[in-house]
């Protein structure tokens, strides 16, 4: 678990760069408990991201700063340290798989970050190794650092604030940083709340390393869900996030995109895959009935996709 004292000095940390998003009741008729989403996908880059990357950044010494930042990530984290680099003055290099979506590309370069596009092994591997040859400076992991789970920590504080009664959090599951943060501060205030981890049925490692009660490699299918998911859970994050977890699910494509379709359409959210998977499984059922927020982890959803799934379409 990442020590409340720990999450508390982040949100003292952060204040000025993540914002602290509203906690909103859907009403949805058809959902098998009382919806809550927490709206991260407000936060100043589009995802809850910030909160971990300005943690790190502002925590680290000058002199670890000098050479400027690194990190790996499929977008939204390195929007975090892209603008968290340029609040601190010091270039920022990413390194970024070959499917990631134009809109976070984009939106990576407008806060000054250097891209670097790799085959999805290569930056997978930038990720277990914590470094990436020819980058120089500080690697910001984007999961594993505790000053980034810590940061990501703050949405459960926020959560049992605004909500104390909380029955069962949702949490999309990518590498594991936000269920850490999340689930620690959760676990740590409210112990009998449930908190559940949710993926892509296209890249499920928690969930089959749940099933199994062991790590477990699965074959990994890129998809429009490109925040969440992966090959592997890293051994840091499986011992972390077994130990919080009261259950792990996947969601289907279909249930995905329905998803996006319905917070878009009848409440006004806009959320990319990855931070629509709390809401499939909670309108699955799988998180069960009474008090459930769903974290809306990010809203950068490429124009061309929304539009397909709005059409009541499943993007390829």
């Amino acid at each position: 678990m990442i020590p409340l004292d720990e999450i508390r000095r982040a949100r003292e940390t952060i204040a000025g760069a993540a914002i602290r998003t509203p906690l909103v009741r859907a009403h949805v008729a058809e959902a098998p408990c009382e919806l809550w989403l927490k709206l991260d996908n407000l936060q100043p880059v589009g995802a809850f991201k910030i909160r971990g990357a300005a943690n790190a950044v502002r925590q680290a010494a000058p002199e670890k700063l000098a050479g400027g930042v690194v990190t790996a990530s499929a977008g939204n984290m390195a929007q975090g340290v892209a603008w968290a680099a340029r609040e601190a003055g010091v270039p920022a290099t990413i390194v970024v798989p070959d499917h990631a979506p134009q809109t976070k590309l984009d939106a990576i370069e407008r806060l000054g970050g250097r891209v670097i596009k790799v085959p999805h092994a290569v930056w997978w591997q930038t990720i277990v190794d914590h470094r990436f040859e020819g980058a120089e400076g500080l690697f910001v992991h984007p999961v594993e650092d505790d000053a980034v789970m810590a940061g990501n920590g703050t949405i459960g504080l926020e959560i049992l604030e605004d909500l104390p009664d909380v029955d069962a959090v949702v949490i999309p599951f990518g590498g594991g940083g936000l269920t850490a943060g999340i689930g620690s501060a959760v676990k740590a205030l409210r112990p009998e709340a449930k908190v559940f981890a949710v993926e892509p049925e296209t890249a499920a490692p928690f969930s089959a390393s749940v099933a199994a009660g062991s790590p477990q490699e699965v074959v990994y299918t890129p998809s429009f869900v490109d925040g969440a998911g992966g090959p592997l859970v890293l051994p840091k994050m499986w011992a972390i996030d077994s130990q919080l977890v009261d259950g792990a699910f996947s969601a289907s494509l279909d249930e995905t995109a329905a998803a996006v379709r319905l917070l878009a359409e009848r409440v006004r959210v806009v959320a990319e895959g990855a931070g629509a998977l709390s809401t499939a499984a909670a309108l699955a059922g799988r998180a069960g009935e009474g008090k459930v927020v769903c974290i809306v982890s990010g809203g950068n959803i490429d124009s061309s996709r929304l539009a397909t799934i709005l059409a009541g379409q499943t993007p390829s």
